[in-house]
């Protein structure tokens, strides 16, 4: 065979000599992928609300770029996407795929497809054989129909047409579950065992689908699509039986060091493995999967994702998705005649699939909804469905106009899942209602939450403590021991959720399939045979191991940022937390001068913590870091580990006596000195009101708890304390002080969302920044020069209403007030409740 070669160069001599860079293959490859990347993206953009993967943006991306709209135009279309730059664009984006197919391939857990059980095997059996076979007909109805697919060998069209109807999306399904909060229902996780063994299987018929496409070139030797197959198990049990032992040795040599030369070899491994199956007549990427399972699961595999996912899912994956909608061609669909076609293709796509599965699920006495459900999840297109259409046309198997109707059957059904799944399945949560829960509270000991008739775990505290990662171990750790009280019948137990965001990573989608079925949603159970690389988990396990009364349990949440409070939400109404405790969204560290230096990790971090604020069902703390733990004090003896000088700074209201009972218990501890200081008023509050936007707060009860609060700290901690009163005059210039002078190396404080008129006033002379610290706890954590850690406590109350954190005070009256609210109605003082505006 003659070997035509072009003309075209690589780059030109730039445009200041006369050259157009669109005439030549670099300039014009970046042009088109920056084109690719920012339609892509806008239209995930504009998807988003609505819940659709990745992918279809991606696709409509490549359609709205190609023949089908903006192709339409002969000028652009031959400028942008001349016919000399299809093969060096779909090049780049092979390149991306083979690699693609390598990190599933090095991320696919085997194991648990040998363990999804009976039940998943037989769903995901039928969501193939029933889709299959449906294929088969349509596809003797598109032979006769559509004009030149007669010239092509039927074995190898019925096959790519049985294929591309059958397959499930394993990724997509994933992501779907994912962000409808449905991976560990039953549903979920028979969904993700079908569609992992749907998707072993999906190769397996690729494989075939590709054998006979091949075979089908060679009229003379009908036998080469059996050779074909016979080196592709050669293929395979080669990679399983030889290399397999030599990439475990691989990946023991590099857990310990970074060894440059070992990840480069394993690179240069997928790329020869794709090479030695094209060779074979297997496409490329058959091979840079089979490679990616002969790697085993570890750290070594960790680098091998953390080296290579971005760039090309990020890069040029989107460029393989988008070359599909650019050879998809909707102008080839000619007359109501190919329209038809593609109403009976998507019809019977969607019903063998939706029908095959539900009717399996139900005769494994699945509820008929759930059947359903399941159904429609296992009806997701995607990756495996584009590959096999692409490979397709590649061999000239599928023409343009069957070519674009499959692809709009895939975007159709891949598009309804989502919308379907919600209207026809809504998990019901193990726990009772949310009301429900609330008038049963926590389990604690603070007062204000001793609301449970059962005794039986009364001395137990159950905390939440949710991280960002291993930078906020060191003092989570040092805060919670620090309440570690001495008796021996008090018990700490602390659930610690690491916060992980959802992405269209693969690892951090396949991450997420790896969940153990807890009862909780998005949770992923560490436990002993977790991964060593889990710092996060093994800093925790350690520091349980090491300290008596503290049980330890470390939970992943992996979820998007606007619905990760839901799960914390129900994770602490299911383990009945007395109070979560969150990571402030600054955070501070050492740099590389040894200086601090203020991280900010994001906008979103912090509308966690807003909407925690709002909705949480128990007591919420924010914990501003400046250092009260270290590093190296995970490694030090046990009683090193706590906050050696505290101060409870107590101005009055719910959320400073929640902040003064936290403080009491951490006085229990030896090795902890607590500080109260406790502002007082020069007048007398109990003949004024509080008007705060038609709410009236009555001071003369507000004091009167208070008082009540303060006598029975000092009663319980007579001795274990030191108490201090000071005047209300100049508070802020008093509590900067305090975190200025270094004496304590944690100030607790409450944040005053019913505030006293004190705290009320204060927002007068500050400028918030940070709302949902309150007043206090802005001015502390906004002003440079302040040393102390900072915990801002907010009090678990039904009438709660953090929409608009910031109190504001409107007057002061007295007691005989008979003014009205805003609506002019009259204001009964005795019926008023603390709220906020």
């Amino acid at each position: 065979m003659t070997f035509n070669k072009t003309h075209i160069e690589a780059s030109s001599n730039g445009a200041w000599q006369g050259d157009n860079p669109l005439n030549y293959a670099l300039p014009l490859l970046i042009i088109q992928t920056l084109l690719v990347l920012f339609v892509s993206h806008s239209l995930t953009l504009f998807l988003k609300p609505l819940r659709q993967p990745k992918v279809i943006a991606e696709i409509l991306g490549g359609i709205l770029l190609g023949p089908s709209a903006l192709g339409r135009n002969k000028a652009y279309l031959d400028r942008i996407f001349p016919p000399w730059s299809a093969p060096i664009l779909e090049t780049v984006a092979s390149i991306g795929l083979l690699f693609f197919l390598f990190l599933v391939g090095l991320e696919l857990d085997l194991n648990s497809i040998r363990r999804s059980g009976k039940r998943a095997f037989s769903i995901a059996l039928a969501g193939i054989l029933v889709p299959f076979i449906s294929g088969v007909g349509v596809a003797l109805i598109l032979r006769k129909t559509i004009k030149g697919e007669q010239n092509v060998g039927f074995a190898q069209f019925v096959v790519f047409m049985g294929v591309s109807l059958s397959i499930t999306a394993f990724p997509v399904l994933a992501r779907i579950l994912a962000e409808l909060k449905l991976l560990t229902t039953q549903v979920g996780e028979t969904a993700m065992a079908a569609a992992a063994f749907n998707d072993v299987v999906a190769w397996v018929l690729l494989a075939l689908a590709v054998a006979l496409a091949e075979g089908g070139d060679h009229k003379k030797k009908p036998l080469v699509s059996v050779w074909v197959l016979v080196c592709g198990i050669a293929f395979v049990i080669i990679m399983l039986f030889a290399v397999r032992p030599v990439m475990a040795w691989v990946s023991k040599r590099c857990s310990s060091r970074a060894d440059e030369t070992y990840i480069c070899l394993t690179l240069a491994g997928v790329m020869l493995s794709g090479f030695a199956t094209d060779l074979i007549g297997i496409h490329s990427i058959f091979g840079a999967f089979i490679f990616g399972l002969t790697i085993p699961k570890g750290e070594f595999a960790g680098k091998l994702i953390k080296r290579t996912e971005d760039f090309v899912t990020g890069l040029l994956l989107p460029l393989y998705f988008a070359s599909s909608g650019l050879k998809t061609d909707i102008t080839k669909m000619h007359g109501i005649e190919a329209w038809g076609l593609l109403v009976l293709v998507t019809t019977t796509a969607c019903a063998g699939k939706i029908v095959g599965t539900s009717f399996v699920a139900m005769m494994n006495k699945i509820p008929v909804r759930e059947a359903m459900t399941l159904g429609f999840l296992m009806n997701t297109k995607g990756l495996v469905e584009l590959i096999v259409l692409n490979i397709g046309k590649e061999k000239k198997v599928l023409n343009d106009e069957t070519f674009a109707i499959l692809i709009l059957m895939s975007i159709f059904a891949t598009f309804i899942t989502t919308p379907s799944v919600m209207a026809i399945y809504k998990p019901v949560r193990n726990s009772s209602s949310c009301d429900d829960t609330r008038r049963r509270r926590r389990e604690t000991e603070f007062p204000s939450c001793r609301q449970f008739s059962d005794n039986s775990d009364k001395k137990n505290l159950r905390i939440l403590a949710c991280v960002h990662g291993i930078g906020n171990i060191p003092s989570l750790i040092k805060l919670v021991d620090s309440t570690r009280s001495t008796q021996a019948s008090s018990l700490i137990k602390l659930y610690v959720m690491h916060f992980m965001e959802l992405t269209e990573r693969s690892s951090s989608i396949l991450m997420v399939q790896r969940t153990r079925r807890n009862g909780l949603p998005f949770i992923n159970r560490i436990c002993k045979g977790a991964e060593p690389g889990d710092r996060v988990s093994a800093a925790f396990q350690g520091y349980s191991d090491r300290l008596g009364r503290v049980k330890v349990r470390h939970m992943t949440t992996i979820s998007d940022l606007p619905t990760m409070h839901e799960d914390v939400c129900h994770v602490a109404e299911e383990k009945r937390v007395a109070m979560i405790i969150l990571p402030f969204h600054k955070q501070a560290r050492k740099g590389e001068g040894g200086d601090i230096e203020t991280v900010n990790v994001g906008p979103g971090w912090r509308a966690v913590n807003q909407s925690l604020l709002t909705h949480a069902p128990c007591s919420v703390a924010v914990l501003v870091d400046r250092g009260i733990g270290s590093a190296d004090e995970l490694t030090g003896p046990a009683s090193a580990i706590v906050a050696q000088t505290v101060c409870v700074i107590f101005f009055g209201g719910p959320d400073d006596r929640e902040a003064l009972e936290f403080g009491g218990r951490m006085a229990d501890h030896p090795g902890v000195n607590v500080t109260v200081v406790r502002f007082v008023e020069r007048m007398a509050a109990e003949n004024k009101i509080i008007i705060l936007d038609s709410i009236l707060t009555p001071a003369a009860r507000e004091k009167e708890l208070d008082e009540n609060a303060i006598t029975e700290f000092c009663m319980r901690t007579d001795g274990l304390t030191i108490y201090i009163e000071k005047e209300a005059e100049r508070i802020g210039e008093g509590v900067l002080t305090m975190g200025r002078s270094g004496e304590y190396g944690l100030i607790v404080i409450g944040r005053s969302q019913f505030p006293t008129r004190m705290v009320a006033e204060f927002p007068k002379e500050h400028t918030t920044e940070h709302e949902e610290l309150g007043p206090i706890g802005d001015i502390l954590a906004s002003t440079d020069g302040v040393t102390s850690s900072v915990l801002v406590i907010q009090q678990h109350s039904t009438v709660a209403n953090a929409a608009n954190p910031t109190p504001k005070i409107l007057s002061l009256a007295p007691v005989g007030f008979s003014g009205g609210s805003k609506t002019g109605a009259p204001l009964d003082i005795s019926k008023a409740v603390f709220s906020t505006v």
